[in-house]
């Protein structure tokens, strides 16, 4: 048989676990590049040797999207695998449409060929669009876990923008590790609210020896949590699959790929936010739900917002920061740091706008939907310095620190801050206790020492 020359088109994530799961030893298969997409400063690099494989002794290069056309043409390539997360049908298709012109065949990979099986349970918590609530609905988890004395142990999708071979396996235990992995803000934004609680999370590149190291943990393990990136489907098989959704963006959860799949092939469906979105938008999403996947559980939940410092906020002028990805290719105009302003009586909430330098010019360039907040960009040493910069350029009285991290831990602010964080809680519908009791029962998971709910 021809060996078939392949493009994995991505965003350094999805697209190197599918080389490694499904590509990286098979020899029916040429990969003869990687594209990136979405993330500031990924292309121009390589996929390397000692994580490529014996198939591949000179590594893969990484280039641009941009040049996805010509490099088909170039390479002879057979076939383009997209393989990056939360986009619209219309611009997956988009990019279908371009592979096919350039004459190649355009391709999906779906679970049964990516995902790994865990000798531990597995619960996945994905969602439908970036920005949905999944890292509080994770923290949830986790901590009615380890109420019941089990060890849990959290798997994060895949962030790699760094040194991918020593990024193969990371293990994050303390605020420190953060620090010792170099890892960026967006990153960050992700480990720390679970190490900031004593949580373990591994992360990195090799999801087959990331899941095995996972599994035999030296603080022991008893249940998996895969916590999703984007709206992107778990690279484990889950045994209990909960997805969240956002009512802000009522109709999402049928328009963006692959945040759909996860929705169809869920177990619980969690509708957050519900505090804050018209009821007409509820039940759009429900109805949603209830038609692409009718078996699945519904809850509806808070997402429960409190603040470290609200006195800073109330009849001030403020700078509001909020998650990145969240704004950008999250598509959403506000976060959780403008509700907190709205409902603390916050006097206005500057434009950051005209203070924004560098790369953060760029950013509100592109993303011409964020107005009134500033995108936590921090992908790399100048976005961070610029980040400081266009904060500390700002007119304002203080800064609400939306993003889930200590932001003041990584930049220095010149003006009065506060953090504000948020948490779920259900409110109506079954909650994630009556779940995880069934699945604690399922799976044997309750000792001598132990008691169900």
């Amino acid at each position: 048989m021809e060996t078939k020359n392949i493009i994995i088109i991505g965003a350094a994530g999805r697209d190197f676990h599918n080389f490694n799961t499904y590509y990286r030893d098979n020899e029916a298969y040429n990969v003869v590049a990687f594209t990136a997409a979405q993330i500031p400063d990924i292309d121009g690099r390589k996929y390397p040797s000692e994580l490529a494989g014996e198939l591949y002794p000179n590594g893969i290069p990484i280039y641009s999207q941009d040049q996805l056309s010509a490099l088909i043409k170039e390479l002879q390539v057979n076939e383009c695998i997209f393989a990056f997360s939360d986009i619209s049908y219309e611009e997956v298709m988009g990019i279908g449409a371009i592979v096919n012109a350039a004459g190649a065949d355009f391709k999906l990979l779906g679970p049964n060929n990516t995902m790994l099986k865990s000798k531990k349970p597995v619960i996945s918590v994905c969602a439908v669009r970036t920005g949905t609530g999944k890292s509080q609905t994770s923290r949830k988890i986790i901590e009615t876990l380890l109420e019941q004395g089990l060890k849990v142990i959290a798997v994060r999708h895949p962030m790699p923008y760094g040194d991918l071979n020593a990024q193969r396996v990371q293990r994050f235990a303390s605020v420190e590790d953060l620090k010792k992995h170099h890892c960026t803000i967006e990153e960050m934004e992700e480990y720390e609210p679970h190490v900031s609680r004593g949580n373990i999370v591994y992360a990195g590149v090799d999801y087959a020896e990331i899941l095995a190291a996972a599994e035999n943990d030296p603080d022991g393990c008893d249940v998996i949590l895969w916590d999703g990136g984007n709206n992107d489907f778990s690279f484990f098989e889950p045994d209990l699959a909960v997805t969240v959704l956002d009512p802000h963006r009522p109709g999402h959860e049928l328009k963006y790929y692959p945040g759909e799949v996860c929705l169809r092939t869920t177990d619980v469906s969690i509708i957050n936010k519900v505090d804050s979105a018209s009821e007409e938008a509820i039940e759009i999403v429900e109805n949603n739900i209830k038609a692409a996947s009718p078996n699945s559980t519904i809850i509806k939940a808070e997402s429960t917002i409190t603040v470290d410092k609200p006195e800073l906020i109330a009849g001030k002028r403020v700078l509001v920061v909020e998650d990145g990805p969240t704004l950008t290719h999250g598509e959403m105009k506000l976060g959780a740091g403008t509700v907190a302003a709205e409902r603390l009586g916050a006097a206005e909430i500057i434009d950051p706008r005209p203070f924004a330098v560098g790369t953060l010019q760029d950013t509100f360039k592109k993303y011409q939907h964020v107005e009134n907040v500033l995108p936590a960009m921090g992908y790399g040493d100048q976005q961070l310095k610029d980040l400081e910069k266009t904060i500390n350029n700002a007119d304002c009285d203080a800064v609400i620190i939306g993003t889930p991290i200590d932001l003041t831990r990584v930049i220095s602010i010149n003006k009065p801050s506060t953090r504000v964080y948020y948490d779920l809680d259900e409110v109506e519908g079954p909650n994630l206790n009556d779940v995880l009791e069934d699945f604690i029962e399922e799976h044997k998971l309750v000792n001598d020492k132990q008691s169900a709910y």
